[in-house]
């Protein structure tokens, strides 16, 4: 893979909408130069070609080219526009952020565990979309949403947009064993309230359970049934902060039929007892 700049956004802070629009550029138009803008500035053309640059880079952006320019970088107009050029915008904020090269990195050779805080969220710097009608698409029920409402729905729709550009990203080098270790995490992430082995992922997925965890570890790091055990830690501090229900519900919720066994996995894993997490992050 060729060196590509990446920046890495650092969860769990997530990204944070501000305002998204369309330019419709006529020949001659340029984008506006600015300088420590305070936010990301992500461009994403629809036709016509948009010439811009970033502290000394500079871009020819075609249709279906993504750019992300930097809250503290210096971007400029590198010439008008030679022909009718459309593009969407989105101005999002994040406080944790690097700029990187794309190589082989550690996580790769190493992967951790997919529920590991902190995560490193990658997204090209720039990037031609293999589908860009998907990403059009959430711009445009992006824009049809009221000014100064719909908060959650324009979040959500943010959240889709930057997962489009990592996975984008990813889907270049897939292969069919990290296709099937996405597949096992997504029937997991949508079953996990269910009592699962192996043997059920096997004849849910129509493949053999010793290949299933061989690809889980492969792409995640972790067994299929560990994977499982961390979501359902994840999902229960999300319900322990977020709502007032007893330790039993939750256990239930999050797939226990023992609430005794749930609190010691929970303790095993997070290093306190659900009651104590949830005083310690309610208080």
């Amino acid at each position: 893979m060729k060196n590509e700049l990446m920046v890495s956004l650092q969860t769990p802070t997530l990204p944070y909408f501000w305002e998204a629009g369309r330019a419709d550029f006529r020949a001659g138009d340029r984008h506006p130069n600015r300088k420590h803008f305070g936010l990301f500035d992500l461009l994403l053309v629809v036709n016509g070609t948009l010439h811009i640059g970033e502290d000394g880079t500079e871009w020819p952006l075609g249709a279906g080219d993504t750019l992300l320019l930097l809250p503290e970088g210096e971007h400029y107009s590198v010439r008008p526009c030679e022909e009718e050029t459309v593009f969407y915008w989105v101005h999002f904020e994040h406080e944790v952020w690097r700029q990187t090269a794309a190589i082989a990195e550690a996580e790769a050779a190493a992967p951790s565990s997919p529920f590991d805080n902190p995560k490193l969220i990658h997204i090209p710097k720039h990037a031609s979309l293999p589908n860009p009608q998907i990403a059009f698409d959430l711009m445009r029920q992006l824009l049809e949403l009221p000014i100064g409402e719909a908060f959650w729905e324009k979040q959500h729709l943010l959240f889709q947009l930057l997962a489009l550009l990592e996975n984008g990203r990813s889907g270049m080098t897939s292969t069919p064993a990290t296709r099937l270790a996405e597949k096992t995490a997504a029937y997991l992430q949508r079953n996990y309230q269910e009592e699962i082995t192996n043997e059920t992922l096997a004849l849910a997925l129509h493949f053999h359970p010793n290949y299933i965890v061989r690809c889980m570890k492969m792409k995640y790091g972790v067994t299929p049934i560990h994977y499982l055990l961390q979501f359902r830690m994840e999902r229960a501090k999300q319900l322990l902060v977020s709502t007032e229900w007893s330790i039993d519900r939750i256990a239930e919720e999050v797939g226990f039929r023992y609430s005794p066994y749930f609190s010691t996995c929970f303790k095993r894993s997070v290093g306190m007892t659900p009651l104590h997490f949830r005083k310690k992050y309610l208080n």
